[in-house]
């Protein structure tokens, strides 16, 4: 694991804020056996939050200026500068960290103040509730298996099966905890996606003929419906307290967390129409439905539904949220309290995408470069500063 120091001394370095002596430094350390396989892995994670938009003459720019402050081009190593896909920054970074006079006692020595134990970031687990009001933890690793359903420990199955209406619907509870996501593939073959701090309640098995029904009881899931066609017609449903959303087959994600004062209702695929007792609206792909809780007034507008979905996919995505907004989405995922000791923070916009296997201090270490001052970790606590 890299040091703080050494981590600080790279985002100093990628974010063209390091000084002739830090990089003199990290130079030095780079050459020791094994540290610029270290490097080029860092610079890769790091590269996804910075370098968004770099081409090819700002690319040009940086290592001409490097090579004006820290030694002779000519004993300089530089990749070719071809095509420059996700991670060719990180690969170009490496080379032009050369072998010049060092000083050895550059290195900044200040450290991070973090708790002992690393915080880790989320994992595979939920809670299965069932009809009889008894509790399975899944958890990765672990299976489990009934008539109905059978889950690996990362996802729970529930086998195809369509009821006739003389059979009673049982129902199930899947609820997801700080730091944990979870996947359910319904009995209709509907894919479902839940993130960290949810819960969903949902039929074992549909009843033939009849609308297919889930409740999104609080938190964010994405979903792909198994489409009407293949079902009599029967449309889908997600209700919650503040909204129904109807579907025929489609792709989309709901968030409605308990401590959010909105509904979002984000469309990638197909066509839904978000209903409130105070009216409708139906949304086509790239479009969202904001609803302020409490006034059911829908609210829709054309979005990137990248950033929206990034969650499933191992990365958040933030472009220009305040980090008042951003750390509850972190506080849930690495099931931490996060306090604003400098409340100017709160509203500060930070940009760029976070792989969501990091650890939080290599998370908070890319904010520091970026947007927060400095924090601090005490038990499960994060302070920013």
């Amino acid at each position: 694991m890299i040091k703080p120091e050494i981590e600080d001394l790279i985002v100093k370095f990628v974010n063209n804020n390091a000084t002739v002596e830090e990089k003199e430094a990290l130079n030095e350390w780079v050459q020791i056996s094994g540290n610029k396989k270290i490097f080029k892995k860092y610079v890769k994670n790091h590269y996804r939050i910075t370098y968004n938009s770099l081409d090819d003459s700002r690319l040009y720019k940086m290592r001409k200026q490097l090579l004006l402050e820290v030694g002779d081009e000519k004993k300089v190593k530089v990749y070719p500068f071809k095509s420059f896909v996700k991670y060719a920054a990180a690969v170009l970074l490496i080379g032009m960290l050369t072998t010049v006079y060092i000083y050895r006692d550059t290195i900044d020595n200040r450290t991070l103040t973090t708790a002992s134990n690393t915080i880790q970031p989320g994992t595979n687990k939920a809670i299965l509730t069932l009809e009889d009001g008894s509790v399975v933890a899944l958890e990765r690793g672990d299976s489990y298996k009934t008539e109905k359903a059978e889950s690996n420990g990362s996802k729970i199955i529930y086998r195809k099966s369509i009821n006739n209406k003389r059979v009673k619907t049982s129902y199930n509870y899947l609820t997801i905890p700080r730091g944990g996501e979870f996947f359910v593939e319904l009995s209709d073959g509907t894919k479902v996606w839940l993130n960290s701090e949810t819960q969903l309640k949902y039929p074992t098995n549909f009843v033939k003929g009849k609308d297919r029904e889930v409740e999104l009881v609080y938190g964010e899931a994405y979903f792909d419906v198994s489409p009407s066609t293949e079902h009599d017609g029967a449309k889908f449903r997600v209700i919650n307290s503040s909204q129904e959303v109807e579907v025929v087959g489609t792709q989309f994600n709901i968030k409605a967390y308990k401590d959010e004062s909105h509904v979002y209702t984000t469309l990638v695929e197909g066509k839904v129409n978000v209903k409130t007792e105070k009216g409708q609206e139906v949304l086509k792909p790239n479009q969202q439905a904001i609803l302020l809780v409490g006034e059911n007034k829908i609210r829709v507008k054309d979005v990137d539904v990248k950033p929206e979905i990034s969650w499933i996919k191992g990365e958040f995505s933030f472009k220009g949220k305040a980090l008042v907004d951003i750390m509850k989405i972190i506080s849930r995922w690495y099931d931490v309290d996060v306090v604003f000791e400098n409340k100017e923070l709160e509203q500060i916009k930070f940009r760029g995408v976070i792989d969501k296997k990091q650890s939080i201090e290599e998370v908070l270490l890319i904010m520091k470069s970026r947007a927060i001052n400095n924090y601090e970790i005490k038990n499960n606590t994060i302070i920013l500063k």
